[in-house]
Formats: structure tokens, sequence, C-alpha cells
């Protein structure tokens, strides 16, 4: 029984080795290798190169806003698989209709040096954000963030530090620990995580009005999660289902649900006697 019972510990130990050395290639899924703008039908946007607070240089899109322009930037953080060329087409239809946008790889992704971690992912968004900021001239009072799944924890902890004009979170889930628990219900999954995003902690205090949109057939990120994190909003804008749609389908990529909540959120929150930035010029 002794001898059995030391099997039994040493599998468990070398299961929970296992786990936690391997659990962020189980997170993040990088596609390394990202395409030219043009090819994923971004003509008018430029190429431009973010650098991390780390020294990390990061690759990013960021396409102008079409004719008419609202004077409005987004912020585009995306989930944890794919890279930037996949959220083309989102930019393309927020640039339509009157929003800049800027599209930016985490470390790892996209052909960026680095590996992700919750801490990395962190300094990237920041890293955006000062381009946005300081590079592109974007006042504050100008600028929306937008989240998917795991994008909408980077951002929604950006706003605790940078608050925008608002926040529109995609298929956000309240904290990564609840949904490793659901993908992964033999393993003790909050004690051995080590990359956390407690979204809705985070999302308490931030004042910044935010709009949810999320699929009622999503399989990866409970509908359940995203109402429970518009109810922790303390300014809750819109909270939008899409019917039938699951986590990647295209309703919850380019849908006009999707697209006309962040167009509302910027036309509702956005005062037009502020000073707009040249859609051009990326400048006041």
């Amino acid at each position: 029984m002794i001898a059995l019972a030391l099997i039994v510990s040493g599998v468990i130990v070398v299961l929970f080795v296992v786990v936690c050395g391997l659990q962020r290639r189980l997170i993040y899924l990088p596609s390394r290798s990202v395409l030219p703008p043009a090819a994923v039908g971004l003509h008018r946007s430029r190429e431009v190169v973010l650098e991390t607070s780390d020294g990390v240089r990061l690759g990013g899109w960021f396409l102008p806003a079409a004719v008419p322009s609202r004077g409005v930037a987004v912020l585009v953080a995306q989930g944890n698989a794919g890279n930037r060329a996949g959220r083309a087409p989102l930019a393309r239809a927020l640039s339509e209709r009157g929003l800049a946008v800027l599209l930016f790889d985490y470390r790892g992704y996209g052909g960026n040096p680095g590996h992700p971690s919750e801490d990395r992912l962190a300094r990237d968004v920041r890293a955006a954000h000062q381009f946005l900021v300081h590079h592109a001239g974007v006042p504050a009072e100008r600028l929306l963030y937008y989240g998917e799944s795991l994008g909408a924890a980077v951002v929604v902890e950006l706003a605790t530090e940078h608050p925008p004009a608002g926040l529109v979170l995609r298929s956000p889930f309240t904290d990564l620990a609840a949904i490793g628990r659901l993908h992964y219900p033999f393993l003790p999954v909050r004690m051995l995580l080590r990359d956390r995003f407690p979204l809705v902690d985070h999302l308490r205090t931030v004042n910044s009005p935010v709009t949810v949109v999320y699929g009622t057939r999503d399989s990866i990120v409970p509908p359940a999660h995203s109402r429970a994190v518009a109810d922790a909003a303390p300014v809750l804008r819109q909270l939008v289902a899409v019917n039938g749609a699951d986590h990647n389908d295209p309703a919850l990529l380019t849908g006009n649900q999707l697209i006309n909540a962040v167009v509302a959120l910027a036309d509702h929150q956005i005062n037009v006697g502020r000073p707009r930035f040249d859609r051009r010029s990326g400048r006041p």
C-alpha cells in the first residue's frame, strides 16, 4: 500500500510539473507568420512598430478612417489565437464606418519576438496605447478599447491605468481560472494557474462606459460569463446578445450587431465639441 501511495503521489507530482510547465502553450495559440496588410485587404493601412517598456518591438497596422471620419480611434486587442491578419475584416468594417483602427500582435504572435504571459501582454497593450496617444495624437476622449475574449481582459487591465472614452468587450470571461475549470475539470486549475486575467476584479474599478457583445451559443466562453461581466461594469452602456453565434463565428467578427455596437458607443460617448484628430495625419 505504501508503494502504491508513493507511485500515485509521484504521478501527481509529475502531472503538476507538466501542467505548470506547459500551461501557457494551452493558453496562448499564436500564428507566428503574418501577411502584408495589402494581402488581407487593408490597402490604406500603414505598418507601424510599437516598442514595449522592456524593449520588445511589436508589429502593427494603423488603418485610418474612411470618409466621413468620426474622429475616433479604436485600439484592438485580439484573443489568444491567430494574429492581426485575422482581425483585418474587423478593422476594415470599422474604418468604413468612420473609425481609425490599430491592429497589433502580442509578443510571440505575428512574427514578433518573445513569449506571451499576462504581465507581458500588459506591457504590449501599453505600447499600443502609447503609439495612439503619443504618435498618432489621439486624445483619451477620442479613444476606444476593443478587446476580444482574452483581449477583453487585456484592455480592461489597461483601462485601470489609462481610462479610455469607452470599452467594447467581445465574448469576455470573468477570469481565466473559471474558464480553465470549465475546459479542464479534472485539474485544480485555480491552484496551478500562473496567468489569471481577473477581468471582473479590474472592471469594478473602471468608470469608462462599457459595451458587452457575446454569442448566445458560445462554446468557449459561456454566455453566462459575458453577462456576469456586464453586471460587474460600473457604467454599462449596452449588452448585445448575438443570437445563435459561437465564439469564432463571422457574426462576432464583422456582424452588423457587433459593428453597430462599436459605432454606437463611439457616437454616444464622444463629445463632438472636443478636438478631433485628423484621420490623415493622425494629429489633432
